[in-house]
């Protein structure tokens, strides 16, 4: 049985996979981008209002295919999995989780666990993954 951890933010993906023999890590980057909208500095006096223009849905939907493209990479990392278990520190998780269920069923319907953890180093990761597993 293939039992999977994957402890993951929206710059990293730290893949803990659990063999006979020990375990592994594999680290994927996300390659989101983060948009920090700039103003453009303009006055009021002459046009009324500010000059900053934002390209709100466009960053948005940059964003959502850049996530897509990144749970993809995911998805084929994991693609031989029994048993997968997502943690991270806030709700890219659940996204991960709804993706996979959506467009990657045979993954999605694996899922055992899906939980809420605090930053950790490679180390802490990889006993977080054996553990959970082990006390299943």
């Amino acid at each position: 049985m293939k039992s999977i951890g994957i402890w993951l933010d929206s710059k990293n993906a730290w893949i803990v996979s659990l063999h006979e023999e020990g375990d592994t890590l594999t680290k994927i980057a996300s390659g989101i981008e983060f948009f920090n909208r700039t103003s453009t500095s303009g006055s009021r006096a002459k046009w009324g209002g500010t000059q900053d223009i934002t390209h709100e849905r466009n960053y948005l939907e940059k964003e959502k295919r850049q996530f897509k493209k990144y749970f993809k990479e995911v998805a084929n990392a994991v693609s031989d999995v029994d048993a997968l278990a997502l943690f991270d520190p806030a709700d890219i998780n659940e996204k991960l989780r709804k993706e996979l269920e959506e467009s990657y069923p045979s993954i999605g319907k694996k899922i055992v666990a899906v939980e809420k953890v605090d930053s950790m180093t490679e180390n802490q990761t990889r006993a977080l993954v054996r553990d959970f597993f082990n006390n299943r």
